[in-house]
């Protein structure tokens, strides 16, 4: 089980200045320059999420790719998220994408 973290928390966190908190978990949206390079970017993550059994929400739209994660056990942030949101980030940020901190506010 993990514990619960607070909003300020996750936010203190290193490498994770892309993500805001909503609601009760934390959100990401990078814009892509094509669906393809969504696509890719949504098999990363994926791959990450198998790797850590720990699954966010991945919405592949023509041109953003937005990601939500939360511990579902806990109806919470945790550290998992955390690490989660971390890998996320190193990986858009290697694909060159950049992101819409303003658009993770209602995605």
């Amino acid at each position: 089980m993990r514990d619960p973290i607070t909003a300020q928390q996750f936010h203190d966190s290193e490498g994770i200045e892309d993500w805001r908190v909503v609601a009760l978990g934390a959100s990401a949206v990078y814009k892509v320059p094509t669906f393809t390079r969504g696509a890719e970017f949504a098999a990363r993550i994926a791959e990450i999420a198998d790797a850590m059994d720990h699954h966010p929400d991945v919405d592949l739209r023509a041109r953003r790719v937005a990601i939500r994660t939360t511990t579902h056990s806990e109806k919470s942030l945790t550290e998992l998220d955390v690490l989660l949101a971390q890998r996320i980030q190193v990986v858009a940020h290697e694909l060159g994408l950049e992101p819409d901190p303003a658009a993770a506010q209602t995605a």
